[in-house]
Protein backbone atom coordinates (compact mmCIF):
# COMPACT_ATOMS: atom_id res chain seq x y z
CA UNK A 1 0.00 0.00 0.00
CA UNK A 2 2.90 2.20 0.73
CA UNK A 3 4.52 1.63 -2.78
CA UNK A 4 1.23 2.83 -4.41
CA UNK A 5 0.70 5.53 -2.23
CA UNK A 6 4.44 6.72 -3.44
CA UNK A 7 3.94 6.00 -6.90
CA UNK A 8 0.66 7.98 -6.71
CA UNK A 9 2.21 11.52 -4.71
CA UNK A 10 5.17 10.64 -7.54
CA UNK A 11 2.57 11.38 -9.78
CA UNK A 12 1.06 14.10 -8.78
CA UNK A 13 4.27 15.65 -8.41
CA UNK A 14 5.14 15.15 -12.16
CA UNK A 15 1.52 16.38 -13.17
CA UNK A 16 1.98 19.36 -10.90
CA UNK A 17 5.45 20.27 -12.68
CA UNK A 18 4.12 19.50 -15.80
CA UNK A 19 1.26 22.10 -15.43
CA UNK A 20 3.31 24.70 -13.84
CA UNK A 21 5.78 24.55 -16.88
CA UNK A 22 2.27 24.74 -19.31
CA UNK A 23 1.83 28.03 -17.13
CA UNK A 24 4.97 29.50 -16.89
CA UNK A 25 5.48 29.02 -21.23
CA UNK A 26 1.73 30.45 -21.96
CA UNK A 27 2.69 33.22 -20.00
CA UNK A 28 6.03 34.10 -21.67
CA UNK A 29 3.59 33.89 -25.37
CA UNK A 30 1.30 35.91 -23.64
CA UNK A 31 4.45 38.58 -22.82
CA UNK A 32 5.32 38.07 -26.25
CA UNK A 33 2.05 38.67 -27.75
CA UNK A 34 1.18 41.62 -25.82
CA UNK A 35 5.01 43.24 -26.89
CA UNK A 36 3.92 42.72 -30.68
CA UNK A 37 0.25 44.30 -30.11
CA UNK A 38 2.40 47.41 -28.27
CA UNK A 39 4.96 47.32 -31.05
CA UNK A 40 1.99 47.47 -33.62
CA UNK A 41 -0.35 50.18 -32.18
CA UNK A 42 3.20 51.74 -31.91
CA UNK A 43 2.46 53.12 -28.66
CA UNK A 44 2.41 51.84 -24.84
CA UNK A 45 -0.41 52.58 -22.70
CA UNK A 46 -0.46 52.22 -18.63
CA UNK A 47 -3.19 49.34 -19.36
CA UNK A 48 -0.60 47.64 -20.71
CA UNK A 49 2.21 47.89 -18.54
CA UNK A 50 -0.57 46.74 -15.78
CA UNK A 51 -0.84 43.73 -18.11
CA UNK A 52 2.67 42.87 -18.56
CA UNK A 53 2.99 43.36 -14.56
CA UNK A 54 0.39 41.09 -13.91
CA UNK A 55 2.59 38.42 -16.38
CA UNK A 56 5.55 39.11 -14.60
CA UNK A 57 3.93 38.72 -11.14
CA UNK A 58 2.73 34.73 -12.42
CA UNK A 59 6.36 34.00 -13.64
CA UNK A 60 7.08 34.83 -10.14
CA UNK A 61 4.59 33.12 -8.45
CA UNK A 62 5.80 30.12 -10.62
CA UNK A 63 9.33 30.12 -10.13
CA UNK A 64 8.90 30.75 -6.20
CA UNK A 65 6.69 27.89 -6.38
CA UNK A 66 9.58 25.75 -8.07
CA UNK A 67 11.98 26.83 -5.75
CA UNK A 68 10.15 26.38 -2.29
CA UNK A 69 7.53 24.08 -3.09
CA UNK A 70 4.75 26.56 -1.59
CA UNK A 71 2.99 29.04 -2.67
CA UNK A 72 2.95 32.56 -0.97
CA UNK A 73 -0.95 33.72 -0.10
CA UNK A 74 0.44 37.67 -0.84
CA UNK A 75 1.23 36.47 -4.75
CA UNK A 76 -2.21 35.90 -6.13
CA UNK A 77 -3.19 38.71 -3.84
CA UNK A 78 -0.84 41.25 -5.68
CA UNK A 79 -1.97 39.86 -9.06
CA UNK A 80 -5.85 40.14 -8.32
CA UNK A 81 -4.77 43.75 -6.67
CA UNK A 82 -3.00 44.68 -10.01
CA UNK A 83 -6.03 42.72 -12.25
CA UNK A 84 -8.59 45.14 -10.31
CA UNK A 85 -6.79 48.24 -11.41
CA UNK A 86 -5.88 47.65 -14.77
CA UNK A 87 -10.09 46.46 -15.25
CA UNK A 88 -10.69 50.28 -13.40
CA UNK A 89 -8.03 51.76 -16.06
CA UNK A 90 -9.67 50.27 -19.19
CA UNK A 91 -13.57 50.62 -18.38
CA UNK A 92 -13.72 53.38 -16.12
CA UNK A 93 -15.08 55.84 -18.71
CA UNK A 94 -18.29 52.99 -19.36
CA UNK A 95 -18.77 51.97 -15.46
CA UNK A 96 -21.44 53.98 -13.53
CA UNK A 97 -19.89 55.62 -10.05
CA UNK A 98 -21.51 52.56 -7.54
CA UNK A 99 -18.93 49.89 -9.23
CA UNK A 100 -16.26 52.25 -9.44
CA UNK A 101 -16.34 52.34 -5.76
CA UNK A 102 -17.36 48.84 -5.33
CA UNK A 103 -14.11 47.74 -7.22
CA UNK A 104 -11.85 50.28 -5.23
CA UNK A 105 -12.94 49.08 -2.62
CA UNK A 106 -12.26 45.16 -3.63
CA UNK A 107 -8.65 46.46 -4.05
CA UNK A 108 -8.57 48.19 -0.97
CA UNK A 109 -9.99 45.13 0.95
CA UNK A 110 -7.27 42.77 -0.97
CA UNK A 111 -4.12 45.23 0.33
CA UNK A 112 -5.49 45.46 3.55
CA UNK A 113 -5.33 41.62 3.61
CA UNK A 114 -2.01 41.87 2.22
CA UNK A 115 -0.70 44.09 5.08
CA UNK A 116 -3.13 41.67 7.55
CA UNK A 117 -0.66 38.58 6.28
CA UNK A 118 2.22 40.50 6.20
CA UNK A 119 2.22 41.18 9.71
CA UNK A 120 0.59 37.91 11.13
CA UNK A 121 4.13 36.52 9.23
CA UNK A 122 6.44 38.86 11.13
CA UNK A 123 4.21 38.70 14.68
CA UNK A 124 3.57 35.03 14.56
CA UNK A 125 6.33 33.11 12.38
CA UNK A 126 6.23 30.22 11.14
CA UNK A 127 8.13 27.25 12.15
CA UNK A 128 11.51 27.54 10.59
CA UNK A 129 10.22 31.43 9.99
CA UNK A 130 12.32 34.70 11.58
CA UNK A 131 11.62 38.04 11.58
CA UNK A 132 14.95 38.46 9.86
CA UNK A 133 14.19 35.83 7.17
CA UNK A 134 11.05 37.83 6.04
Amino acid sequence: MKKIANYGHTTLKWIQEIGLLVIAISTVVAVGIEIKVMFDAGTVTLADLLLLFIYLEVLAMVSIYLESGKLPVRIPLYIAIVALARYLVLDMKGMDSSKVIGISAAALILAVTVLVIRYGHIRFPYDGHTKESQ
